[in-house]
């Protein structure tokens, strides 16, 4: 059967019925890639995988959640969305508003979003309106014009962006046959830390042993998605705008992951449920430890995702340092956003091209020096 969408596949465990108007551009079904060459490099004992949600249509995680979000905006009868956005929510709101040929406006800050990012919304026909305040302005500017003109606020406070986000969970314990050891995420505003330990909650079998409802189809929780244990959920922030390090919210977030550089997350409270369930942490990483990160990942296993996305593995690594990590546990990275979200960081840290004649000596005598 042609795969088309979460929505469709997961519908019996989302809030829709039968006569929601789906809004779909094939979301979700991302790949999850065991790292082959890093444990060896690292020096780690343990499983890795990653769940690469560079791979969704718009190029990042946020259209799970979008699907959601606009498919409930047009089951309403809206006829505009409004976001504000540090570059990935504005692409994904952008191209399924315009899937739903409805329209969209978007609130960026001014001078702090990548350009791949601000290409899409633009491209995709949104009203972009770039701010002289950070996200965090715009996410307080956004909640008030959604109360006062006929808008709907498509952003992480929207519950339907975290039933979207959810099924991330579903898809990695199908691939894994049980949840993981640990999950370890970028954490920026915190829909999708909270969004993943609402499916991975949801899946987990609470029941007792003698209940006798695992003898075949579950009523609770359907095979395919029915996991034995909910994993350890680590989050990890950006130094610059790291509010859950510091207990507080951030006034004037820096950092080069701008996808993260969020001071106020506006699921605050559901991540912290999400880390003390499940008996896990936060971590910061410097701007430099998640260059390197992103770096470690394209060159050593041909996964090129944007530095929020790194900022996961950059406190992964950090935690095996530390000792923090069981041996042999198996654990997934969700890498939240494609690496051509932000070229313009990428060529800043890479190696510039080698300029040579035309000519066939020239070249090979290039070659033989980096073989």
């Amino acid at each position: 059967m042609r795969y088309s969408g979460l929505i469709e596949k997961y519908r019996d465990r989302l809030p829709v019925s039968a006569d929601t108007p789906v809004i779909s551009l094939g979301e979700g079904n991302t790949p999850l890639i065991e790292l082959r060459n890093l444990p060896r490099i690292l020096g780690v004992d343990a499983q890795l995988f990653v769940k690469f949600e560079g791979l969704n249509p718009t190029g990042s995680f946020k259209d799970r959640g979008m699907t959601m979000a606009v498919t409930k905006a047009v089951e309403g009868g809206a006829k505009a969305i409004i976001c504000a956005s540090t570059g990935n929510t504005s692409a994904s709101a952008a191209a399924y508003a315009a899937r739903a040929n409805i329209g969209c406006f978007v609130l960026i800050p001014e001078g702090k979003i990548a350009l791949g990012k601000l290409a899409q919304a633009m491209m995709h026909g949104s009203t972009v309106i770039q701010i002289q305040g950070n996200f965090d302005d715009g996410m307080r500017l956004v909640q008030e014009l959604a109360q006062d003109l006929p808008l709907s606020l498509v952003n992480s406070v929207n519950p339907y962006r975290l039933q979207g986000q959810k099924t991330i969970a579903f898809e990695i314990i199908e691939a894994l046959g049980d949840a993981p050891d640990y999950h370890v995420l970028p954490v920026g505003n915190a829909g999708n830390i909270s969004g993943h330990w609402m499916g991975y909650s949801e899946s987990v079998c609470l029941q007792t042993e003698a209940c006798g409802l695992c003898q075949g189809a579950c009523p609770y929780h359907p095979a395919k998605a029915r996991a034995s244990k909910r994993p350890v959920m680590v989050g990890n922030q950006a130094a610059g705008a790291a509010p859950f390090l510091r207990g507080e919210m951030v006034k004037h977030p820096e950092t080069i992951a701008t996808a993260i550089r969020i001071g106020h997350p506006m699921s605050w409270n559901l991540a912290w449920a999400a880390v003390r369930e499940s008996g896990g942490w936060f971590n910061e990483c410097s701007d430099a430890e998640i260059l390197a990160a992103q770096a470690l990942l394209a060159k050593h296993e041909g996964v090129f995702c944007e530095p929020s996305s790194a900022t996961g593995f950059a406190g992964l690594i950090q935690d095996f340092k530390a000792g923090r990590i069981r041996s042999g546990s198996t654990v997934v990275i969700t890498l939240t956003g494609h690496g051509l979200k932000d070229p313009d960081t990428a060529i800043a840290q890479s190696s510039k091209p080698h300029v040579v004649a035309a000519e066939r000596g020239a070249i090979a005598d290039l070659i033989s020096r980096h073989l």
